[in-house]
């Protein structure tokens, strides 16, 4: 994989087990790094006895339950972590594709990022050149007619200057 596609999500995920909210702001989201360590804070204040919290800091063993809210919170932060990190990636993934693509006058594979949906299976078996249809200025794929936009990269259509209509 290339290394400009994106943060990582098995690091993010990692950090975030070393503390909470760490692997948050590996993923550069500082203030919901803040709010989950605030969280996880707040929690061992609100739910933790101090009994338990003592021993924790003393080395003593206490009872895990006791300790369950701030895990429960590290667990959540962990998760969040893991699941921004691959959005991340997904969305860097699709950006390249789109600009690699943009060059070109028709996707040719046909991926339609990750729906599973081809454009072959949408648009048909027809080639482009075979085709009615009009196709984007800016991205190059099919176009509805009755839309004044691209609906696959939100390009704005001038009735007069991009379609013939």
């Amino acid at each position: 994989m290339d290394r400009k596609r994106g943060k990582r999500p098995w690091l993010a995920a990692l950090l975030g087990t070393l503390a909470t909210g760490l692997g948050h702001f590996y993923l550069r989201r500082w203030r919901r790094g803040l709010a989950w360590f605030v969280a996880a804070v707040v929690a061992s204040y609100l739910f933790v006895p101090p009994e338990a919290a003592q021993a924790l800091l003393s080395g003593e063993g206490s009872d895990p339950a006791d300790l369950a809210p701030v895990f429960v919170v590290g667990v959540a932060s962990i998760a969040d972590a893991y699941v921004l990190a691959r959005r991340r990636q997904q969305r860097a993934r699709r950006e390249a594709a789109a600009s690699r693509d943009a060059g070109t006058a028709v996707n040719q594979d046909g991926d339609d990022y990750g729906t599973g949906v081809t454009a072959t299976a949408t648009m048909g078996t027809a080639s482009p050149g075979e085709s009615d249809a009009e196709s984007c200025p800016n991205c190059g794929k099919e176009l509805d007619p009755e839309l004044d936009f691209c609906p696959w990269c939100t390009a704005r259509l001038d009735g007069e200057n991009d379609r013939d209509e």
